[in-house]
């Protein structure tokens, strides 16, 4: 298993992607931690920047973060891709992936095996409030805190825009609202299931637990079904060292994770962190964090990390591959 090389990442512990504007490409969409472009021939570009998101909002920026996102995902999707199509094309930079344009579905689909989470449509937060029926799901009384599910349940939530809430779904508001056809959901659900059983037997490979996860479903030109945005990262799931679960959870304690709760809990522990202002993040616990995104990066995959080179900076690297699609852009469709 590769060993961080701290040495090697404080030399570009300075270089943070915050974002990436590039006036001349269209199609613009700013997500909470990616910026995406449209082309004209159907190509969509996607950005991954080194913005934290939680709580609907954007929490500081941790180096590494979206280099981080982006590797873990090119290998996630080349280890599912037998389960389910993806969108990707290509790579033209370590946080760059440009995949088709896609139609995507309303239904952001949460696959969950643990009582666990933090925010407000976690399941834990729920049933911490004594609800015991969520997601069209009903579940039994006594389950402990991050305790395993008796199987793995689909949470489906809205896709709220930024800045907006997600708001938890059943199946029958997602057929009743007409967000999904009865066979979409029935074929989103049975895909959903079957990629988290991957990601668990591959987790559990390299001593991991994958907890929970979110996937994000669209419909190509052709109507395929294929999965965008991203696949089991450290963002869109949650992952606990398997060899200190048992023990922590006898003791009530948290698992050891891989995931951003840290920073979630240390801002939900000083303020409503869906009113309130954020308070400043110390550098400690942000330096910390990188170097957890990155150790999670050399346990999901068996690869070491490659970080950034001092020079050039990330922003301008990254502006410099996003110049190469200029005449893609202005081209006519």
């Amino acid at each position: 298993m590769p060993t961080i090389d701290e040495a090697r990442l404080s030399a570009s512990a300075h270089q943070v992607l915050r974002e990436a504007i590039d006036p001349a490409l269209p199609g613009l969409y700013r997500g909470k931690v990616r910026d995406n472009y449209d082309l004209p021939d159907g190509r969509r570009i996607l950005v991954t920047s080194d913005r934290l998101s939680a709580f609907d909002r954007v929490l500081c920026h941790i180096p590494f973060k979206g280099q981080v996102l982006n590797g873990v995902a090119r290998w996630a999707f080349e280890q599912t891709a037998d389960i389910c199509p993806n969108h990707v094309l290509d790579y033209p930079d370590p946080n760059i992936v440009v995949g088709r344009r896609l139609q995507i579905l309303p239904v952001e689909i949460v696959v969950r095996g643990y009582l666990a989470g933090t925010t407000s449509t976690s399941i834990l937060t729920m049933y911490k409030a004594g609800r015991r029926q969520m997601y069209g799901q009903t579940l039994p009384d006594g389950l402990k805190p991050n305790q395993a599910l008796d199987r793995p349940i689909i949470t489906p939530t809205s896709k709220a825009d930024d800045g907006a809430h997600d708001e938890p779904l059943t199946a029958d508001d997602i057929l009743s609202r007409g967000l999904l056809t009865p066979s979409q959901w029935d074929q989103i659900g049975e895909t959903a299931l079957a990629l988290f059983a991957r990601g668990q037997a591959l987790a559990a490979e390299r001593g991991l637990i994958l907890a929970d996860t979110k996937y994000e479903f669209g419909l190509d030109a052709d109507g395929t079904l294929r999965l965008a945005d991203e696949i089991h990262t450290p963002d869109s799931s949650r992952y606990w060292r398997a060899d200190t679960y048992p023990q922590r959870l006898a003791a009530g304690e948290r698992p050891d994770s891989f995931d951003k709760d840290v920073i979630r809990d240390w801002v939900a522990a000083r303020c409503d962190p869906y009113a309130d202002a954020i308070p400043d993040i110390p550098p400690e616990l942000i330096w910390k964090t990188a170097l957890t995104y990155v150790e999670a990066y050399e346990r999901i995959t068996g690869q070491t990390f490659a970080p950034p080179k001092p020079t050039p900076p990330v922003q301008d690297r990254v502006m410099a591959a996003l110049a190469k699609f200029h005449d893609a852009a202005s081209a006519k469709a």
